[in-house]
């Protein structure tokens, strides 16, 4: 199937296949839509785990355990996003229907964007405040740390916290907007947005 082209079955007849490749799809492949999902539980996640790491006290191993997870599921969100952006080249995206005007496509254009720094700087950010700060990052169910990159230096280690918890602060209300933008799509202007991610 041609990427960015959806079809139902089209039998043998070569005038329904035409039609069909003719057909914008009118949905994200399934690849791209289950990325979107995962990733979007994922972001929960880690926030939660960074949020909630006060339920355990300094030292302890629940500590451990939700300061690595956060770690990991950043890295993880990081290797998605990356992977996601490939998909994205290859199969485009489904036009929204009805299309946008100028300031809509740039508004759209401009949080995608804002999302997609997000998902790849916010986790650089956090693993190079790990090892500025001389913690490990140790690979999951081992007690092995991943080799640092970066010495040990405190002052970078308190600026680098400063960048990333700003910025995770900030994508509360990117993140709300996002999805308020998908309902005013999907509930207002009642166009394909939200759809073609389900």
């Amino acid at each position: 199937m041609h990427p960015g082209f959806g079809c139902a079955s089209v039998g043998n007849s070569s005038s329904k296949l035409a039609d069909c490749m003719a057909t914008p799809a009118q949905r994200f492949t399934p690849a791209q839509r289950r990325l979107h999902w995962l990733m979007a539980l994922l972001v929960a996640i880690a926030y939660v785990l960074i949020e909630q790491r006060g339920l355990f006290s300094r030292g302890s191993v629940g500590r451990t355990f939700m300061m690595q997870g956060h770690f990991w599921t950043g890295l993880t969100i990081f290797g998605l996003a990356c992977w996601r952006l490939l998909i994205r080249r290859r199969h485009g995206a489904p036009p929204v229907t009805p299309a946008l005007d100028r300031w809509n496509a740039l508004a759209a254009i401009t949080l995608h964007v804002a999302l997609y720094l997000f998902f790849l700087v916010q986790p650089l950010l956090g693993l190079a405040t790990a090892w500025s700060d001389g913690k490990a990052v140790l690979i999951p169910f081992t007690s092995i740390p991943l080799p640092a990159l970066l010495a040990e230096n405190k002052d970078l280690a308190h600026t680098l916290e400063y960048l990333h918890v700003t910025i995770g602060n900030l994508f509360y209300w990117v993140i709300g907007i996002h999805v308020l933008a998908a309902l005013w799509h999907h509930l207002i202007r009642k166009d394909n947005t939200l759809k073609r991610m389900l």
